[in-house]
């Protein structure tokens, strides 16, 4: 569906602002978490107001993706960007921790649409050779919204009050919609509009037990009702899985898997939670610890890494529409991640810190080479009835590939620093002021012990890259077409 070239630019502008706010406000938020416990009286509660988030942009990722299918991508990207900005307002007049939770889990549900039907989109109005540019642009909002988020939030927080950090997205969010309304056209809605209730309520019960269950783990008091939540979503993911098998339009395509660029780049998006997001919330704690930084500091090296993964995802779009090829970029990506990862498995502690940021770097563009680019291909590679669904299962293994993963790595380095740390050294109670405050035996003592725990993750990491890398190779060679209208058979134009 070409646009005018003026309609078009527009178009990105729009997408771009609000798949921006949709990122910001998970990031922004994080440094007036404090001062909003505080007001509101509820510290106890104050990580649901990021779980919330998480969780209900997951939970609706296959529900939404499939509805963009159903009744149009125009109307429920419109009806998410409303629902957006009313729950922001909603979220800064909250008078105590229940609303604000509310109404960030709103937040969450509509940023899923916002950025699902972002890329279905993009993927309606351009070719498959224009869309990696575009692409690469409207993905860019992630590793700014990184970059930038909790320094904003801070920002806003002291100088206008915390209440600001939701109300910020209105004034930008409306002008957004007024765009979006003029640019976004009639998309029709595919031809086949069944929708797998059993599929998307399954779905959710089972994301939800899986995330309540990881939250209660490392508390012994909690330890039978995470248990019972894990009995829970295997049940419910088993029951998810049937009911997809056996649904005439599934919200998530399993059948689709049998073709091997479809099955190639979801595996590849997957690498990217798993293998990247996961660890990039713990490199500041494993600087302070290990190379004796400040909090500060400590924060340049996911910045490093970040930096990467934006050039090299501007790069490798604008490079892949110029020359319709793809499949070099997970190849070279995967490598340098794997690569980077397992050097970072070897490095000593006590080096400058400028050697982990350029090798952290190094891993941030060999991730950023094929992390919006995969999306134009498994896009590429359906029908166009099947678009949403297809994207937002690319997106759906990439969070529950972070969230878990995510997950995992806090608790193999919270019993494994607890079990190496000698008599007279608590683990719960370690902090890095603290451990800077002791002699320097005992700092040296403890930077071991961190570079001795996090080695294992590093190098279980650089091998999620190696098979990311197979993956990569398995994908079928082609090249992306000057068409608009979508191929029927799901596979890319051969080279």
């Amino acid at each position: 569906m070409p646009l005018t070239p003026l309609r078009l630019r527009l178009l990105v502008a729009s997408l771009l602002t609000v798949s921006f706010l949709g990122a910001l406000d998970h990031t922004v938020v994080s440094t007036s978490l404090a001062t909003v416990a505080g007001e509101l009286g509820a510290l106890e509660h104050m990580s649901w107001v990021v779980v919330g988030y998480t969780l209900a942009s997951t939970v609706l990722l296959p529900v939404l993706g499939k509805l963009g299918d159903v009744v149009g991508p125009r109307n429920i990207f419109l009806v998410s960007l409303v629902v957006f900005l009313a729950a922001s307002l909603a979220c800064g007049f909250a008078p105590t921790m229940s609303w604000l939770i509310v109404g960030r889990v709103l937040q969450g549900m509509s940023s899923a649409g916002l950025q699902l039907m972002s890329q279905t989109i993009m993927a309606q109005v351009t070719t498959p050779r224009q869309r990696p540019q575009y692409m690469a642009i409207i993905g860019a909002a992630f590793p700014i919204a990184i970059l930038v988020g909790p320094v904003l939030g801070g920002l806003i927080t002291d100088l206008w009050g915390w209440q600001w950090v939701f109300w910020v997205n209105l004034p930008l969010g409306l002008a957004a919609l007024a765009l979006a309304i003029f640019a976004i056209p009639h998309i029709e809605p595919g031809a086949r509009r069944a929708f797998d209730g059993m599929g998307a309520v399954t779905f959710t019960i089972a994301l939800v037990a899986l995330v309540l269950a990881v939250s209660w783990y490392p508390d012994p008091e909690l330890l039978l009702s995470a248990s019972l939540a894990t009995a829970l979503a295997a049940a419910a993911f088993a029951a998810f899985v049937l009911a997809e098998l056996r649904a005439p339009e599934p919200i998530v395509p399993f059948r689709l898997l049998r073709n091997r660029t479809v099955g190639a780049a979801i595996a590849l998006s997957a690498i990217i939670g798993v293998g990247m997001f996961s660890i990039t919330a713990y490199l500041p704690t494993y600087f302070q610890m290990a190379y004796r930084t400040s909090a500060t500091v400590s924060g340049l090296v996911p910045i490093a890494t970040v930096f990467g993964m934006l050039v090299s995802n501007l790069t490798s779009g604008f490079i892949a529409s110029r020359t319709g090829h793809y499949r070099a970029f997970p190849i070279a990506g995967t490598a340098l991640g794997a690569g980077g990862l397992f050097v970072m498995a070897l490095l000593p502690v006590g080096l400058p810190l400028w050697v982990p940021m350029l090798v952290m770097f190094v891993v941030g563009i060999g991730t950023g080479a094929f992390m919006s680019l995969i999306i134009t291909v498994v896009q590429s590679a359906v029908p166009r009835g099947e678009t949403g669904s297809i994207t937002a299962t690319t997106n759906l293994v990439r969070q529950i590939g972070a969230t878990v993963t995510t997950a995992i790595i806090g608790g193999v380095v919270g019993v494994g620093v607890a079990a190496l740390l000698p008599v007279g050294l608590d683990a719960a109670s370690l902090t890095p002021q603290m451990v800077h405050g002791l002699n320097l035996a005992a700092q040296d003592l403890v930077a071991g012990i961190y570079r001795d725990v996090f080695a294992p993750v590093f190098f279980a990491l650089a091998a999620v890259y190696v098979v990311g890398f197979v993956a990569a190779l398995l994908m079928p060679q082609g090249r992306l077409s000057d068409d608009h209208e979508p191929a029927s058979a799901a596979e890319p134009v051969p080279a």
